[in-house]
């Protein structure tokens, strides 16, 4: 019985762990560079040593900022890697994420202290480093977006502009509620947010969400302190008392966030505060209100509207009454377009009351990129392996997306009915490629150019090449090619460029190829000493058609097999009479001694009976 009470509670002990262990949030914090896991202090945050890159170098670190993790290594990536470089994490879980990277500089006088490069997350570009990131403000040392991730993996970009090498201290993938930061209609897998401004006010000091004990599906959000809006517009207050309804799903917001606020002065009853962003685009504005103020203690006595760029976005924001109470968390958010570069929040009190405010967040609204068919980028990949291409070129990450950024010789056009991109094009001519072409290269069914002229390619021209019906321009030339071209390509009804001279292939030219020539068709089969069959080449012998060619190898085997059969037969019986031959030799002296003694015996008997014969019978007395 005891026995028994001990494994029940074990195996509910062990229930409540594993349960409590899969509904925890996803947590990736990467350490780059790192050759071992570390921790950090004070928090004794656990960061992962370095995996899942496509390329880079390992180097020290060097710290922009105080705010950064207290990592002491970081990866940059070098033009001679290419000028798109990734980590690609795989076995993410389906959902919504912040992911947040923060930048290093390598610790060496020979490097640039500042690179300058633009960042991608899932393709979709999120940040473009401008020049004076590393001592501005502290929040220009990282990036940060709020974005779904669907498809089992998340893929971070570092894209080379021409003004140094990308160096990554650290990145963070942390799983948040599916539904953290809804912001209207427009939310979605296809919408991400880019972390533009996060303040705490009246506070001086930055945290992170560990610092103020947040909920673990927070995402351990960055809040910058603002100690006032500046001019002596306002006055800090804070409070140690509870806050109500906080830390509440989906945001999570901790309490410390409302526990200390900036509210307006008679000198300058309006609160305003401005930040620089990008024009022409849509912006998600959170803000955050807790009535801490002691001098208020029922709903009408402190209110005040909300204007962003001018317009009036919350009217009549009574804290007390919209909350419940006060020491209560209220959030409001709502989407505006600015055309400008400046977003300005302003709060006015109405009748003679003051404002108050605790927190603002503001986020930028991106579209997310489509992004290319999952197989034609597998065909890609695999025509990288094949053709083994350097590591100059890249190809890393999305072939198409950002679309400031595609593969180097990748052309793409967007399939709006399927809503992704596709490749029809491929241009890697005179790039020192070595490899041969994989069969997997039918997989581009959207290709209408190909051009790899120019480089050493070996092997044969795959059959499946016939297969891509949008071919239009096809060019081999000047590569080591081999065997015969295809049947298959006779297919290829579009086709009108077709170069393949300057190779070693041999055989007849397609029937159907050749027939093409009369429809202004452009084809080159020069420089190929074994192909025949159209004008121009030499003249093939009689033509065997492919069933005929395997009976006459069918029937050569067979005579093969009969010759060497017969052969060994004659020599096996060769063998046998000369065997024969030196046995009677070995054999013959003593055969003939044996036919002397039988004749002696023989003719001794023969002799005693005439003997007895003419002397008559012998009488005994």
């Amino acid at each position: 019985m005891l026995t028994h009470l001990l494994l029940l509670l074990f195996l509910s002990f062990f229930s409540i762990c594993f349960t409590s262990q899969a509904a925890g949030p996803y947590a990736m914090r990467l350490s780059c560079g790192a050759r071992r896991n570390v921790r950090t202090q004070p928090t004794n945050t656990l960061w992962y040593k370095d995996f899942a890159y496509t390329g880079g170098v390992p180097a020290n670190a060097t710290r922009p900022s105080f705010i950064s993790p207290p990592l002491s290594t970081l990866r940059f990536f070098p033009l001679s890697e290419g000028p798109e470089n990734c980590y690609i994490f795989k076995r993410v879980p389906s959902g919504r994420y912040v992911v947040r990277i923060f930048f290093g500089m390598v610790d060496d006088p020979n490097f640039d202290s500042e690179p300058l490069f633009d960042v991608s997350v899932e393709g979709t570009l999120v940040d473009s480093l401008s020049a004076g990131w590393s001592s501005e403000d502290n929040e220009r040392v990282f990036t940060e977006a709020i974005v779904f991730l669907t498809d089992g993996k998340a893929s971070i970009c570092f894209h080379s502009t021409g003004h140094g090498d990308p160096a990554i201290l650290s990145i963070e993938i942390l799983q948040v509620d599916n539904k953290a930061y809804f912001f209207g209609p427009q939310f979605g897998r296809g919408s991400i947010l880019k972390t533009v401004k996060r303040i705490s006010c009246a506070q001086g000091k930055p945290r992170f969400g560990e610092d103020y004990g947040s909920d673990p599906w927070s995402g351990d959000r960055f809040w910058n302190g603002l100690p006032t809006f500046g001019q002596s517009s306002d006055k800090a207050i804070s409070v140690e008392s509870n806050i109500h309804k906080v830390s509440v799903a989906p945001n999570f917001y901790p309490q410390a966030l409302y526990q200390s606020a900036l509210v307006s002065t008679d000198i300058q009853p309006e609160l305003t505060y401005t930040l620089d962003v990008e024009p022409n685009s849509n912006y998600s504005v959170w803000l955050h209100f807790a009535e801490i103020d002691p001098s208020i203690s029922k709903a009408g006595q402190r209110v005040f509207d909300v204007l962003i760029n001018g317009d009036v976005a919350f009217k009549a924001v009574d804290v007390v009454s919209m909350s419940g109470g006060v020491d209560t968390a209220l959030v409001l958010n709502t989407t505006v377009a600015v055309d400008g570069r400046t977003l300005t929040i302003s709060l006015h009190p109405i009748n003679g009351s003051h404002a108050i405010i605790n927190a603002i967040e503001v986020f930028q609204l991106i579209a997310a990129e489509a992004q290319t068919s999952a197989i034609e980028v597998g065909a890609l990949l695999a025509l990288k392996k094949a053709l083994q291409l350097p590591h100059r070129l890249g190809w890393n990450g999305d072939p198409c997306v950002p679309q400031q950024h595609p593969w180097t010789g990748v052309d793409c056009q967007f399939d709006s009915a399927k809503n992704r991109w596709v490749i029809d094009g491929l241009g890697l001519d005179n790039q020192g490629l070595r490899g041969f072409l994989p069969r997997d290269i039918s997989k581009l069914s959207h290709l209408q150019t190909i051009n790899l002229s120019g480089n050493s390619i070996h092997g044969s021209i795959p059959p499946t090449t016939g297969t891509i019906t949008s071919l239009e321009i096809l060019d081999l030339s000047y590569n080591f090619l081999n065997g015969s071209i295809p049947e298959t390509m006779g297919q290829l009804k579009a086709l009108r460029i077709l170069n393949l001279n300057g190779n070693k292939l041999s055989g007849r030219v397609p029937a159907e190829l050749g027939g093409r020539l009369l429809h202004r068709a452009s084809f080159n089969f020069t420089d190929n000493a074994g192909l025949c069959g159209i004008p121009g080449l030499p003249t093939c012998g009689p033509h065997l058609s492919a069933g005929a060619k395997v009976g006459i190898v069918f029937a050569a085997c067979l005579g093969l097999l009969f010759i060497v059969g017969c052969s060994m037969i004659w020599w096996k019986r060769r063998q046998n009479i000369l065997r024969a031959q030196r046995v009677a030799a070995r054999e013959a002296p003593y055969a003939k001694k044996r036919t002397h003694f039988s004749r002696d015996v023989q003719m001794t008997i023969h002799q005693s009976a005439r003997t007895a014969s003419e002397n008559g019978p012998i009488l005994l007395s």
